[in-house]
């Protein structure tokens, strides 16, 4: 991928991650969009220059204002880069997680197809483009007090697939980003296997860039979650992160 001459929407690119990505973009030459819901963060981006639309994947109407709104200013989008995300703590022993398993669902699965049912007919119309999933390397290897966090980014997962399956001869290819924990600047000590965002960043940017785009964006760091199927450490791993279900209210002791 050309990541020099490209017109990017990224939805979910407010802070973390997305708006890290949509500077690296930026820098490299490329022309970028951002949404969100947080009005002050979209504020703080048009300021750097970035458009900036307000909109909640978790409403079909506001999904679908944004995307008039963004193709009336960007008419030659290229690339949509959907990552609106929640992570959310549950505890399967109480029934109340319920609403926090919905939301999960409505933010990480229906929010992403919500964004690429939006912009398919698009992309599909010009004959080019791109579609960049987010996933997890969670998606690949479970954190046992993030179930449904960890089974919605599977999902998203599996949609990619099928999405470049039937995009297949279109133009318009399917590329999915598996981040591991990345830590935001200042907070390297909460988690220190996190990888630092700048590291990832650049990573990732690196990995886009080579040509043909790899299907699957995997990091180093996240090599480990991705492939411990296969490599035969999975039971092993899913023991050590189910050590920290004592993060669960009533669970410590």
């Amino acid at each position: 991928m050309d990541i020099s001459n490209r017109t990017v929407l990224i939805v979910g690119g407010t802070s973390g991650i997305g708006r890290e990505l949509a500077r690296r973009f930026a820098a490299a030459g490329s022309t970028v969009a951002v949404g969100g819901r947080d009005a002050q963060a979209l504020a703080d981006l048009a300021e750097e220059g970035f458009g900036a639309f307000a909109v909640d994947v978790t409403d079909a109407s506001s999904v679908a204002s944004a995307r008039d709104a963004v193709l009336a200013r960007y008419p030659d989008l290229d690339t949509v880069v959907t990552m609106s995300g929640v992570m959310l703590l549950e505890d399967l022993r109480d029934p109340a997680h319920f609403q926090a398993a919905r939301t999960t669902i409505d933010t990480n699965l229906l929010g992403t197809i919500l964004v690429i049912d939006a912009f398919t007919p698009h992309l599909v119309g010009r004959g080019a483009g791109t579609f960049v999933t987010v996933t997890s390397g969670i998606a690949f290897l479970p954190f046992p007090p993030m179930p449904t966090y960890a089974a919605s980014k599977a999902a998203v997962h599996a949609y990619s697939e099928a999405l470049r399956a039937q995009l297949d001869g279109t133009g318009v290819g399917v590329v999915e980003l598996v981040p591991p924990a990345v830590a935001m600047p200042g907070e390297e000590q909460v988690n220190p296997r996190a990888l630092p965002l700048d590291d990832f960043a650049t990573e990732v940017m690196d990995l886009l860039s080579a040509d043909p785009t790899p299907g699957e964006i995997l990091v180093k760091g996240v090599l480990m979650h991705r492939w411990a199927e296969r490599d035969g450490t999975y039971g092993d791993l899913v023991a050590q992160r189910s050590q920290a279900l004592s993060m669960l209210p009533g669970r410590q002791g």
